[in-house]
């Protein structure tokens, strides 16, 4: 399974990324992958390798790339609940300056990037994330309605707020379809209900489902919140939605 470290050019400066691609050479869809607030890391990096598996060209950005090359932070392997306070002291002053604007500044970069890679296809991309990471996902396919052909968010931050860009508003920007896959804490019946009803009214072809038995950031098997049914099931969403959008056209 090849893999690269890369850097990619921004109106910031550069931001460090990861990739996996199949082996083999020739041209694969590409897959803008936005890691949780950890960012990249040995689970993230192993995410990246098992999708590219399945035929797609994965780029992983370090989204905090203006405070250094990742682990932008020192992490422990596991992230347990005690360390958790340690970690998130050193992380909100970054992801309270990783504002939309700027978010949307990278989207344009990281898409560029990824679509001129000599491994990667022409046609449509998908975006993917994971905590924050999926909030810049929605962000990212509502921005490129043209280039994003899917969009996956689990366990996501907050889609719906009073934000007057608040993920919720943008939706009918979106061409993509969506699959968001809710640990079952994480939005307020009341928000979900909202988000359903912008999804529905601009119609979009999308998928909003609770996954059982789950706490915030159950994808990552570096954390206390990892549950490995809930993670099989995130695949058995995530692989078809691509194969619909990207290999099938």
């Amino acid at each position: 399974m090849p893999t690269k470290t890369l850097q990619i050019p921004t109106t910031d400066g550069q931001a460090d990324a990861f990739a996996a691609f199949p082996d083999g050479g020739g041209r694969h869809p590409g897959v803008l992958l936005y890691p949780d607030a950890f960012g990249i890391r040995p689970v993230l990096k192993e995410m990246a390798r098992e999708l590219a598996e399945h035929g797609y060209y994965v780029l992983v950005p370090n989204i905090f790339y203006r405070h250094g090359p990742a682990p932008v932070i020192e992490l422990p392997e596991h992230i347990g609940e005690e360390a958790r306070p340690t970690v998130f002291a050193q992380l909100m002053p970054l992801i309270q300056e990783h504002t939309a604007e700027r978010a949307l500044r990278d989207a344009d970069a990281y898409l560029t990037f990824l679509t001129a890679q000599p491994e990667v296809s022409a046609g449509p991309v998908a975006a993917i994330g994971y905590c924050m990471g999926a909030v810049s996902a929605m962000r990212t396919a509502t921005a490129h309605p043209g280039q994003v052909a899917a969009v996956a968010g689990f366990h996501p931050g907050p889609l719906v707020t009073d934000a007057p860009d608040s993920p919720h508003r943008r939706v009918p920007e979106l061409t993509a379809e969506v699959h968001l896959g809710l640990a079952e804490g994480d939005m307020s019946p009341e928000a979900l209900t909202e988000l359903n009803q912008a999804l529905d009214a601009a119609g979009v072809d999308h998928t909003t489902e609770i996954y059982p038995g789950t706490v915030h950031g159950f994808t990552m098997s570096d954390t206390e919140a990892f549950n490995p049914a809930a993670l099989q099931h995130h695949w058995d969403r995530l692989l078809p939605l691509l194969d619909r959008t990207l290999t099938n056209r």
